[in-house]
């Protein structure tokens, strides 16, 4: 028998992830996954600007920006014409460290984590299954599947699916995965290639029935593909090859290809498990929720649910709160996942439909107007919010209370970039612990109620630009392991930060 805090079924990114926070604030992990090594074809290759943020708490952020390609600009084709450029940096300036989506591909992306958690001495079990596991008495029991066909009993306080579709912790649990399939099969190829849109910017390329989307990799020529197989070819379902896949787009694309690397096809589903909890197991990225890949976001929120989940079990295992903390995920992530499976199915479907209302709006209606849009910063500033998931939000949980200026209780921490040789509000945020920030003046007793809960205070001095970030001057806002703002006072009292950590029996202390 292993004593475990955390078993963690599924070495994807989304597990990966959990790990790595788990074993930084101390708790003791298993990860195991059935297949024999990583991934090496993936779908998943955008890593947004809030995925950046959280890796910059662990120290991952430059490595990953490092070896990624920074996407500068997207590009909208419509029939053969090229319409509308977005320039990624003016969009996010400002708002975050990271004012732009970064192409770093699945499979690269989880070696460097993997990488990571050997170095803080944490190897994956690969060829391991969980073959059964029983929430009882307190604590999880599950039997493991070992590459050597023996079985093996691990005992754990918790265990997290993030192995999944196809999930068997939730099937486990018997917990539903409705929603449903796309009738379109898609593919994804890794090319070597040249052309106008071979130019290290993202393009994506509409027609009456077909869909393209280039997205460059770091080596020079090199591209992710994603797009439609021919309608005639999608029967055979197997053998599926390059030579099947609609031309039409890459033709009038100028994209000429040299070489395929590798090459898969899928079909999109779109998916909300009924529950990410049930007792001491919980639910993660594509075990919880999966949808179409419009936006890059798929991957990003699997991390942000391991984000989400893993400073609350350590915060319990650590004995710094009580269980009742972990109510929360479900509430704070099931609500984001559904309002984004329903926005990306609604442009997915938009984008791939053959109905004559869709394609009018695709071929006629949005070459029309995007340009005009694109050409508002406020437009292009709120297109950056969202497919950057810097602007989701807990503003509904029960551990969110308040707002100062405009920043509410449940909030992202507005960031404020250095000043001289003072550093960004984000650095502090690498203590993956409860802090209170302060923008101008704390009073007095701010610091000995800090000093008692021995919670971190950092005072910032005031700056204008502070406010264009909607904080309030002398406000406090007391800011969560995961950089979220938990309670926002824009009074700056020390009564309203205690009664906040009392009434929800939090210890902050590191």
């Amino acid at each position: 028998m292993d004593d475990t805090g955390v078993l963690i079924v599924g070495a994807g990114p989304t597990g990966l992830v959990l790990a790595l926070w788990l074993t930084r604030l101390g708790v003791r992990v298993r990860i195991v996954d059935k297949t024999a090594e990583p991934g090496t074809t993936s779908r998943a290759i955008a890593v947004q600007a809030r995925t950046l943020e959280f890796y910059s708490q662990v120290g991952l952020a430059e490595e990953v920006v490092e070896r990624g390609r920074r996407a500068v600009a997207a590009n909208l084709w419509v029939a053969g014409k090229q319409v509308a450029r977005a320039v990624f940096g003016d969009m996010g300036a400002g708002l975050s460290p990271f004012p732009y989506a970064l192409i770093f591909p699945q499979d690269e992306h989880e070696r460097l984590l993997i990488d990571r958690l050997a170095e803080l001495g944490v190897h994956v079990e690969r060829q391991t299954e969980l073959l059964s596991f029983e929430d009882a008495n307190g604590r999880v029991l599950a039997r493991l599947g070992r590459p050597d066909g023996t079985q093996e009993a691990c005992e754990a306080a918790y265990i997290a699916g993030c192995d999944g579709s196809h999930s068997a912790v939730r099937e486990a649990q018997k917990i539903g995965f409705p929603g449903g399939v796309y009738t379109h099969l898609f593919y994804v190829a890794d090319v070597e290639a040249s052309g106008a849109a071979m130019n290290g910017e993202v393009h994506v390329g509409l027609d009456k029935t077909d869909f393209l989307a280039v997205f460059p990799l770091k080596a020079e020529g090199r591209a992710r593909l994603v797009g439609t197989v021919r309608q005639e070819a999608e029967q055979q379902h197997e053998d599926l090859a390059w030579k099947d896949v609609s031309q039409r787009v890459i033709d009038w694309m100028r994209i000429h290809v040299s070489r395929v690397n590798w090459f898969s096809t899928y079909r999109v589903h779109h998916r909300v498990a009924e529950r990410f909890r049930q007792g001491r197991a919980f639910l993660l990225g594509d075990a919880a929720h999966i949808h179409s890949p419009v936006g890059g976001q798929g991957m990003n929120t699997g991390i942000g649910d391991a984000v989400n989940l893993a400073w609350k079990l350590a915060a319990v295992l650590n004995k710094r709160a009580e269980a009742s903390l972990l109510d929360s995920y479900e509430p704070e992530r099931i609500a984001f996942a559904r309002r984004l499976v329903a926005t990306t199915d609604q442009a997915f479907t938009g984008v791939t439909s053959s109905g004559a209302i869709a394609r009018l709006i695709r071929l006629h209606l949005v070459p029309f107007l995007l340009p005009q849009l694109f050409a508002l910063k406020a437009v292009r500033r709120y297109m950056f919010r969202t497919v950057s998931q810097t602007v989701v939000n807990y503003r509904g949980s029960a551990l969110s209370e308040g707002r100062a200026g405009t920043v509410h209780g449940g909030d992202r921490l507005s960031w404020v970039g250095p000043n001289g040789a003072n550093n960004d509000n984000f650095a502090p945020l690498t203590a993956l612990a409860w802090q209170l920030h302060v923008y101008g003046e704390a009073k007095p007793e701010i610091q000995a109620v800090c000093d008692g809960r021995k919670l971190a205070l950092h005072v910032f001095p005031w700056r204008s630009e502070m406010r264009r970030t909607g904080l309030r001057r002398n406000a406090t806002y007391l800011v969560r392991p995961d950089s979220y703002v938990a309670l926002a006072d824009p009074e700056g009292s020390a009564p309203a930060v205690t009664s906040y950590l009392d009434a929800r029996k939090i210890n902050p202390a590191s």
